[in-house]
This record gives structure tokens, sequence and C-alpha cells, in this order.
């Protein structure tokens, strides 16, 4: 984006609209560019002279300066001095102080006082006083990442970007929805979809709508024209807050807004924090549930909801959607509980911020209210699938046979939970009237009788856990203990198997 004093838009007839760079403008993006190459390793200030210089014989200078904003991001400025600039004030001052400098001669007496306390010369000291402001500065290095045509399209669409900052609404069709749903999604953004005589069409609120207006989510806001703007159709009609006065700002992919060598905005992953740390920390559990983002639509009256995310069951056809409630205005939340209203036979979880005092309405409505403040707690979330999964375990369970009698001599709870498709905890309180229950395995009796043969008093520890491996016993403690021995552990050295008697 542009800073706002960049901002160029024409009101003509009452509209509103970003006066884009066209080709006309190619020759001064070309010259901007060559002042930024021709003064690699002069100071900074130089640089502004001669882009002052292109302002005062251009037809707009705001236009010059933008294409400057754009190319100092790809500039590197240094400080090219003989001393530390600080230093050399400080002791330069104190030197000054000490001498009681009136005129040069003592300007001069304070200069080498200073030289002699840093080890230097008069000259060095001098260059290096100020060689830490912005103007004397050098530009070590400018690697542009585009040319005169690339110039101008980012700057169209940085320009509109920035106009968007202060738009309350904006409604968007696109010939690829399914991504700019993506991309609303992960920049964290409040959207409605809506069913129009044109198709659907993505409502979005804007940065100036929210009571808690945030930098952040502006630029997030204006990061997603990137995503809208490389469908191969679209069309945006954006709410302005221009001063005071409501415009409307109409853009399409007939305009001069593309997106010059970027990725989509889609790639980008959970850009808003609350939903990113959720998703990591839920991952990394070891749950029956799989996490799922963006899952499809549901139908919410005349208009769709698409919850953050979903929880699938490992061992059931069964679905649970979770979402979130973030950035807020009171007529997101409005809108969000009457489609908690028109969502019907789902299961449905809702984190509801604190802030928002709505966790009564949610709860009316069916749906299970989980509040929270800053962060999601996992531990919440777990609490409320456990209460799906006791219900989905007692019916697979009832499923099962009365007894399991599995074919296999040695053969793991969750290897034979697996082959019935069932969770371990479905077969937790099963009959296995051919098998003994060793820690998590099963293990025929005739097994446990051989093992007792060949695993003896004084044993090494190492030699029995190989004799039970081969038998396809893993849990060498619990197989131990029910044969009626214990490890006796010899510092780091290994252990011998002794009788627990």
């Amino acid at each position: 984006m542009l800073t706002k004093d960049l901002l160029r838009v024409s009101r003509r007839g009452g509209g509103y609209r970003p006066e884009f760079a066209g080709r006309e403008h190619r020759p001064l993006a070309a010259k901007v560019l060559g002042t930024f190459q021709g003064h690699v390793g002069e100071r900074r200030g130089r640089l502004d002279d001669a882009l002052a210089d292109l302002e005062a014989d251009a037809e707009d200078f705001k236009l010059v300066r933008g294409f400057a904003k754009l190319l100092e991001r790809e500039a590197a400025f240094e400080t090219e001095s003989p001393l530390p600039p600080r230093r050399a004030r400080r002791v330069a001052f104190e030197a000054a102080e000490a001498v009681g400098v009136v005129s040069e001669a003592e300007r001069g007496r304070a200069l080498d006082r200073a030289a002699d306390a840093l080890g230097s010369t008069p000259g060095a000291v001098e260059d290096s006083l100020y060689a830490d402001l912005d103007e004397r500065q050098v530009l070590s290095a400018f690697d542009a990442r585009w040319g005169p045509d690339e110039l101008l399209a980012q700057y169209n669409l940085s320009l509109a970007q920035t106009a968007l900052f202060d738009a309350t609404e904006v409604r968007v069709r696109s010939s690829d929805p399914k991504t700019l749903v993506s991309a609303v999604k992960r920049l964290g953004l409040l959207y409605e979809i809506e069913r129009t005589d044109a198709g659907r069409e993505v409502v979005v609120t804007g940065p100036d709508a929210l009571f808690r207006r945030t930098r952040r989510y502006g630029t997030r806001f204006a990061r997603l024209l990137r995503t809208v703007a490389r469908a191969r159709e679209w069309t945006l009609e954006a709410t302005v807050d221009d001063r005071g006065t409501e415009g409307t700002m109409r853009l399409s992919d007939a305009d001069h807004v593309s997106v010059p060598d970027a990725e989509p905005v889609a790639g980008v992953t959970y850009d808003s924090g609350v939903e990113a740390d959720f998703a990591a920390r839920f991952s990394g559990l070891d749950l029956d549930w799989e996490l799922v983002r963006e899952p499809e639509p549901l139908e919410a009256g005349a208009t769709v909801m698409i919850p953050d995310f979903a929880f699938d069951y490992r061992y059931a056809d069964f679905r649970v959607y979770f979402e979130i409630m973030g950035f807020w205005t009171p007529e997101y939340v409005e809108s969000k509980l009457s489609k908690l209203d028109a969502v019907e036979d789902v299961e449905l979880l809702v984190a509801v911020d604190d802030d928002l005092g709505v966790g009564e309405d949610v709860e009316s409505r069916d749906h299970r209210a989980i509040p929270y403040s800053g962060t999601v707690r996992v531990k919440d979330v777990v609490d409320a699938l456990r209460r799906y999964e006791d219900d989905l375990v007692a019916a697979s369970a009832d499923a099962l046979p009365a007894e399991l009698v599995p074919d296999d001599d040695v053969v793991s709870l969750s290897d034979l939970a697996a082959r019935h498709g069932v969770s371990e905890d479905a077969i937790e309180d099963e009959a296995f009237p051919e098998h003994e229950r060793v820690g998590r395995t099963l293990v025929r009796p005739a097994v446990l009788d051989a093992l007792r043969e060949e695993i003896t008093e004084g044993m090494d520890y190492a030699d029995a856990e190989a004799v039970l491996a081969d038998r396809g016993v893993d849990d060498a403690s619990a197989a131990l203990s029910a044969l009626g021995y214990r490890v006796e552990w010899e510092g780091l050295g290994g252990g011998t198997v002794r009788s627990r008697e």
C-alpha cells in the first residue's frame, strides 16, 4: 500500500475512483527507476533532490512520490562514517562544553580535543557527527524487482489498496469464488455470502466499519485485493468513508489493476493469529478427530455460512463444525446470530470472545458456546468434542459382537480396533475369551506359558526383551509383570530380570 497522503482519487460526478497510472506514465516510471539506479553510492539527500526535480516537471507530484515510495522498499541505505556517529557526537559535545565554543577557532579546538580522545583526526570527527541522519545516509544497493511496466502495475494495485483502507463494506463477485472465500477466511476478515440475481456475492466488512479499528485489519483487508485481481473475471463495489461523506468505488477486471509477479493471498496461512494458534495446538494432539480447514459451506436461510474449521471423527461418518467469532461490529454479531438461527441439522461449536457477551444467545440456538479471551483454549474444545465421542464410542461398541476372538496369537488393541473400524475406547470393555490382556496387547495363554519357559530369573533384560519381541510382544514391562518378574536396573549399564516375590 501507499501512505494516505499519496492517495490520488477522482470525485467527479460524486464518485470515488482511484486515478490509475496508464501507459502514458511509463516514461515517468522509467525516470524514477533510473534516478534510483543512478544514485547508488550517493547520499540520500542527493537522491531526494533529484526526485524533487522530477516532481517539479511531473503533472502530479504525488505520482512521482508514489513510484518512489514503492522503490524505496527495494533500496538499502547505510550509514558510512569513520567513527560511530553517536559516540562522535557525545565526545565532541563534551569537548565543546569544556572549551566553551563561540568562535570558529574555538570550534576547531573542540574538534581537536575530541579527536585526541577518540584516537582519530578532527576531519573524521566532523564527518561522523551527523552521518546517521537520513539525508546523509548512502544508497548502498538498489535491486528492483520491477521494470517500468511492473512498477506501473504495482503502483495501481497499491493505489487501489490504499483507497480501500477507508472502506466500510466491499461487495465482490469473482469467477473463482472458492479462492476468494479462502483468502477472506485466511485473512480473518468479517464477511457474508449473499445470493443475488448475478450469482453469489461476497460481502466483506471494511476496516472503517469496525468499532475497534486496527491497522492490522486494514492491512489484511487491503491485501485481499491481490486475490480478487488474479481472477479471470471480477467486479468490486466498495462503500468508502470519504472524509465524512459516503462514496462508492467500483472496480473490475477491465481496470488497471493486476498483480505483478506475486503469489495470491490464498497461499497465506493463518495470518489471523487466534485461528493459527488454535490449529497449531490442536494438530499437535493425538486425538481421534481430524481438523479440517475451511469445510464446505452450510446453508443458512437465504445466505451461506462457512465455518472456520470442522472436526471429522476418524471412526465414523460424523462431523462437528467450529466457528471462531473474532473481529466484530454489532451488525456482524447480529448477522452471525441470525445465521446460527438458520443453520439446522448440523453439530456446531462456536468460540465466542468474552467481549461480545453473546454466549447465552449462541446456547439458546442449540449450539455449544465456548468462551475465550485472547486465545481459544484447546482443552475447552476437546471437552466439547468428548461429549460427542462418548456417544460415538458407545454406538461403535454396540455394533460389535459380544465377544471378540481374533485369530492372532498376539495382537495389539490398536490393531484390533483398526480392523473393526472403531476406536480403541470402543473395544476397551469387550470380552476376549481366548486371550489375556497384557498392557495394551492381547496374548494367548499358550504364548504366555512358552514365555515362562524361555524367560528365567537373572536373565539380562535386553535378552528377555528380544525373546518377547520374537513372539510379537512389544510392551516388555507389562509382559514381564504378567509373568511375575520385575527389572532390577544397574545404573546405566542395563538391567536384570528378577522375581517379584
